[in-house]
């Protein structure tokens, strides 16, 4: 491994992620690993029936198209290089790995936050504008609203990652974590990290404050205009219709919470890290689960793809 000068960037980082307890290693990637497959059939499932089923051509399913295109993205930019951590001694990523690793991961986790803040607007407007939803949510504004969200993750990446990049960096090439993380980066330069540090908290306020806040606001009044229906099956259609998203919304942000209110002990550190691996691995995992099982919409959608294809594949064997 290369030695670097003062204020160089290194050739490798070293990953230490879960080594600390190496017995533990081996369930990580045989868990991290199904969860995996799980995330990418379940995502890619998802995207397959938005698609294709003419009937879930709604803003509701294009969002969540959107959702699930971002949990493949997001988790296939972290999990790859997790597995080959955990798998072997060797515990490196590459300058240019890591690097695109924060640019990545920094960009799709404040899409998600924006992109969730978006879908609470979509629910809104579905419960307390029923007979204006869809001059509400029109198709050219659900394209920007999802543009917005991608563009806007982009640009606070770029800013925030490339003056990370940019800082020199000292003799320490450790970093105690299992994926390259902005502030785990920035605590390894050899200069003041002020304006680094502002710009973070900056965007943190955009990015995660704001959209969380949007997110209670619509879910406000949406319970509000739900405490008026006075019918048990119209408050049941209304509650199906956001509990999904309801749920998906409490474990990211339940779980970005609940790490930055960690008191900094070295032991919630190590913790910090099993909640990095839930939001990073389990939750895009999750997020298809919920939306299938509560969703007779996307089930019937799955049954019609996949008996149709049963059904064409039965009749080409009778052919032959």
């Amino acid at each position: 491994m290369m030695e670097m000068t003062n204020g160089s960037s290194p050739h490798v980082f070293v990953l230490l992620g879960f080594s600390a307890q190496p017995s533990l290693e081996p369930v990580l990637f045989a868990v991290v690993s199904c969860f995996y497959v799980v995330a990418i059939l379940g995502n890619g499932a998802i995207i397959l029936v938005s698609c294709k089923d003419v009937r879930l051509h709604t803003p509701m399913y294009f969002f969540l198209a959107n959702l699930s295109f971002l949990d493949i993205s997001f988790t296939t930019s972290i999990v790859p290089q997790l597995l080959v951590n955990l798998w072997g001694p060797q515990k490196t990523i590459s300058y240019g790995g890591c690097v695109v690793q924060f640019y990545v991961s920094h960009w799709l986790g404040a899409t998600e936050c924006v992109l969730l803040a978006v879908m609470s607007y979509d629910r809104y407007a579905a419960i307390c504008r029923p007979l204006h939803y869809t001059v509400i949510m029109y198709a050219q504004l659900c394209i920007g609203l999802a543009l917005a969200s991608w563009l806007g993750g982009l640009i606070t990446s770029l800013v925030g990652s490339t003056l990370t990049m940019l800082l020199p960096l000292c003799g320490n090439k450790r970093i105690d974590h299992f994926f390259c993380e902005m502030p785990l980066i920035m605590q390894l330069a050899c200069v003041d990290t002020s304006l680094n540090e502002v710009e973070m908290y900056v965007a943190s306020f955009i990015f995660v404050v704001l959209p969380l806040g949007l997110i209670l606001v619509s879910y406000g009044h949406i319970a509000w205009a739900v405490l008026k229906i006075k019918s048990t099956e119209g408050r049941r259609k209304a509650f199906n219709t956001c509990s999904s998203h309801v749920a998906v919304v409490s474990l990211f942000y339940g779980s970005i919470i609940f790490m930055y209110l960690q008191p900094a002990k070295s032991n919630s550190h190590e913790q910090g890290k099993f909640i990095a691996l839930f939001y990073t691995v389990a939750t895009p995992m999750l997020n298809p689960l919920i939306y299938t099982l509560r969703n007779k919409d996307v089930k019937n959608a799955l049954w019609h793809i996949v008996s149709g294809n049963c059904s064409s594949f039965i009749g080409k064997l009778e052919q032959i």
